[in-house]
């Protein structure tokens, strides 16, 4: 079975995006998912705007196995739940 990937959008000098990635660590560790950083700007100065175009007005954003699941913070509560649900789909 696949892990849950989560992966979180910022960009420099974020203390919000900053505060976001250390709970998610916490969660990865604990719920078992991967999880993954990009920083909007670095991303469109290498060729890439699309992410800051789409997500860069309310970051951080976290996805959920590439889809939107929260954004200006962790929703913790429903990220939990919606794990459990993958896994149980997967089943």
């Amino acid at each position: 079975m696949d892990r849950p990937q989560v992966q979180l959008l910022t960009r420099d000098g974020c203390a919000i995006c900053a505060r976001a990635y250390a709970q998610l660590a916490g969660l990865a560790a604990e719920l078992g998912f991967d999880l993954s950083a990009v920083d909007v700007d670095a991303a469109a100065d290498a060729g890439n705007p699309g992410l800051r175009a789409e997500f860069g007005d309310r970051l951080p954003v976290v996805l959920l196995d590439g889809r939107e699941h929260s954004y200006w913070e962790v929703d913790e509560e429903r990220l939990r739940a919606d794990l459990v649900a993958d896994r149980r789909g997967s089943t």
